[in-house]
């Protein structure tokens, strides 16, 4: 009974937070769905989730910037320019100086949010985060192939 309750407080959290970006696209069901299976796999209790989750979104935004849109800023520059062949020494020295950078500040955010994490979860359950996270990446992946082999036949 609990952990229906409590499931049902994350779903419409996640609802909420879907309606509040107003997409209704498969990033915003990912998420919905990453929210279910985190909170499911760490067994919170409605008191951990109300603290938990803002922390959680809060870095996992940042790390999104980081990761996805900066990255890709840099791919975009290196394939604006016609690929690594293209690009002239100097270039390449910026942009592996850009992407060090990038590398530290994930890293560091990813220090924070663990820092963070510890003033309200067991480290146990931080590192079931970490693998739970990987798992659902991974399940993710899975069904993501199996729909694109059953829609190739």
């Amino acid at each position: 009974m609990k952990k229906t309750a409590l499931l049902l407080t994350v779903l419409l959290f996640a609802s909420f937070f879907t309606n509040a970006q107003k997409k209704e696209s498969k990033g915003a069901n990912i998420k919905t769905l990453k929210i279910a299976f985190i909170t499911e796999q760490l067994n919170l209790t409605s008191k951990e989730a109300q603290k938990f989750w803002p922390i959680y979104n809060k870095f996992d935004e940042k790390l999104h910037q980081l990761e996805r849109v900066e990255k890709y800023k840099l791919i975009t520059q290196i394939k604006d320019a016609g690929g690594t062949d293209n690009i002239s020494e100097n270039d390449a020295k910026t942009i592996m100086k850009k992407i060090a950078d990038l590398d530290k500040k994930i890293y560091t955010t990813k220090v924070d949010q663990d820092i963070e994490l510890t003033k309200v979860l067991s480290y146990r359950k931080i590192l079931k985060l970490k693998s739970t996270e990987r798992d659902f990446i991974r399940n993710l992946m899975k069904k993501y192939r199996r729909k694109k082999t059953v829609n190739k036949n």
